[in-house]
């Protein structure tokens, strides 16, 4: 089945009892036994919850993967992934990062003794300099966090596959339906479920696509084990947003690339981040691997001081000032004071991340609309 079917249909039947077309919300924390052991392969929601499992089985189906695991947050998935290492493990990462995982490798695991290297990658080779026996991991985010850089999956998998390591892309940004990292080589999908799958701004959730099924079991003893699994009315309303998740995308992309060409001309405007421009860094890349470039666009304001990019975050009438992003919602955000806070001054700038920057979520309203707020917001 094609895509846009998939996400119709894929690990959704119709309840056998009474034939509802919606996933049931099984509502229930635990489920009775005939005798002890001898249940229906559900015996309490946080190992398995029916509405969960069809979920999964819908996001796997998206990501070409033979399995997927729901989280109760990006960040519950992304710790499961790092609770694969061992002390004195080091991980390879890009240094333009969402500032909540910088904060969790920094913070969290470092006290662990997982060691993690920040490095340029915009070219995969950059990889070998950092790769010694120690080197488990290779965590991935494309486009990036907020400056739109575009790494080459399928580089960075065959480098990943001649060392032996694990391959883990961040894909919230693109979602599965401009890109598909396993089908690259990627080992490991990560989703934040809360943007475009969800795609609503009503749920928080994060997701893992695996195709090996030792490592499926790795992170499913872990994700039973230290319990971040999410609820099953939040897997319903995932459901259900995720069957227009074609539709909306196919919308954000032709939203967002007006707004990107309609910045790049304006005269306050210093720099525009979207990887659909051909002078971006890695476009063909990007026109290799993605199916079309997004609705996630960065700018920095000309000639423009904290107070003033504050002033400019606030004059927006349909975009709304936010954390977030992938809702169909217009959203803008100021990542050194919001997403990127937790990133030292001096390195989110030298990853780009400067006082001037916005981040953009470019949602599916008339795009007449948002050309006209950000026309008066930027005067």
């Amino acid at each position: 089945m094609k895509f846009a079917t998939r996400a119709i249909h894929a690990g959704q039947d119709p309840d056998p009892s009474t034939g509802a077309i919606m996933t049931p919300i099984y509502q229930t924390s635990t489920f009775v036994q005939e005798s002890p052991g001898n249940h229906k392969g559900f015996a309490y929601a946080r190992g398995k919850n029916p509405t969960r499992m069809a979920l999964e089985k819908c996001i796997a189906s998206l990501e070409n993967a033979k399995h997927a695991l729901c989280f109760s947050s990006g960040m519950g998935a992304i710790d499961a992934v790092i609770k694969l290492l061992n002390p004195g493990d080091e991980v390879i990462t890009g240094n333009d990062l969402y500032g909540g995982s910088y904060r969790m490798f920094t913070k969290v695991f470092e006290r662990m003794q997982i060691k993690f290297h920040f490095i340029d990658l915009n070219n995969a080779e950059n990889i070998r300099k950092y790769i010694n026996s120690n080197t488990k991991l290779i965590w991935v985010e494309t486009p990036t966090n907020p400056t739109m850089q575009i790494v080459d999956i399928a580089a960075c998998a065959k480098i990943a596959k001649e060392s032996k390591l694990w391959l883990a892309v961040d894909n919230t940004f693109a979602s599965p339906y401009l890109q598909n990292p396993l089908d690259l080589g990627a080992d490991i999908v990560m989703h934040s479920v809360t943007k475009y799958i969800a795609g609503h701004s009503d749920v928080i959730m994060g997701a893992l696509c695996v195709n090996d099924n030792q490592l499926f079991e790795q992170l499913a003893f872990i994700h039973n084990s230290c319990g971040a699994t999410p609820g099953p009315m939040d897997s319903f309303l995932v459901l259900r947003g995720i069957k227009t998740l074609h539709l909306r995308m196919e919308r954000h992309c032709k939203n967002g690339r007006a707004v990107a060409n309609f910045l790049a001309q304006h005269s306050a405007i210093e720099k525009v981040y979207w990887p659909g421009f051909e002078n971006h860094p890695n476009h063909k890349i990007a026109q290799s691997q993605m199916k079309d470039f997004g609705g996630m666009i960065s700018i920095v304001l000309k000639n423009a001081n904290l107070e003033k990019t504050f002033k400019v975050a606030s004059s927006f009438n349909v975009f709304s000032l936010a954390e977030s992003l992938g809702g169909v919602e217009s959203l803008i955000n100021h990542p050194a004071t919001m997403t990127h806070a937790s990133i030292p001054k001096l390195e989110r700038e030298a990853a780009g991340v400067v006082d001037n920057l916005l981040r953009l979520s470019v949602g599916v309203e008339d795009i007449d609309d948002l050309l006209a707020d950000l026309n008066q917001a930027l005067i």
